[in-house]
């Protein structure tokens, strides 16, 4: 199979949320099946009542501009009440344990130069329709997992060997 042939899964994400934490093994679990064929793309849709979540998107941004961004959102994730609690300082050190630039995240955090795609991202899912998250969308389909996980994979499988198929 070719790198990239699968149709891309986009992984509609809050970096405070618990349930994102959650469909973030769902992802993996995708990643383990297809590999490289199935490209998965993170989109920020940072929510209002998580106050961090928007400097999360950004922190996220500047990991991913230095090649690493999943190992930073896969850190995060994992901490989304320390994040909660402390705020940005988790930020700095979650980019500190992955090998980031901390004073570049630390410098993009006061700057803003990620603003724009944090934005823009967020005004695409409104667009599609993106409410909450985790929100998947996959071959022109969306599923949102805010309300319950369950059997979402099963779905995405659904429409990635379905693509195979055809």
């Amino acid at each position: 199979m070719i790198d990239g042939s699968l149709p891309r899964l986009e992984f509609w994400c809050d970096l405070q949320c618990p349930d994102c934490r959650t469909a973030l093994d769902d992802v993996r679990a995708l990643r383990a099946q297809y590999g490289d064929a199935l490209p998965v793309e993170l989109r920020h849709f940072p929510l209002e009542k998580h106050k961090h979540a928007y400097a999360a998107a950004e922190a996220a941004e500047e990991a991913f501009a230095q090649g690493l961004g999943w190992p930073f959102v896969e850190a995060l994730l994992a901490r989304v009440e320390e994040l909660d609690a402390r705020g940005q300082q988790v930020l700095l050190d979650v980019a500190r344990e992955v090998g980031a630039d901390v004073e570049e995240v630390d410098t993009a955090l006061i700057d803003g130069r990620h603003m724009l795609t944090v934005d823009a991202d967020q005004a695409e899912g409104k667009a599609i329709g993106v409410s909450g998250t985790p929100t998947y969308v996959i071959g022109g389909k969306r599923f949102d997992g805010g309300q319950s996980q369950d059997g979402l994979r099963d779905a995405i499988v659904a429409v990635i060997e379905a693509a195979k198929a055809s």
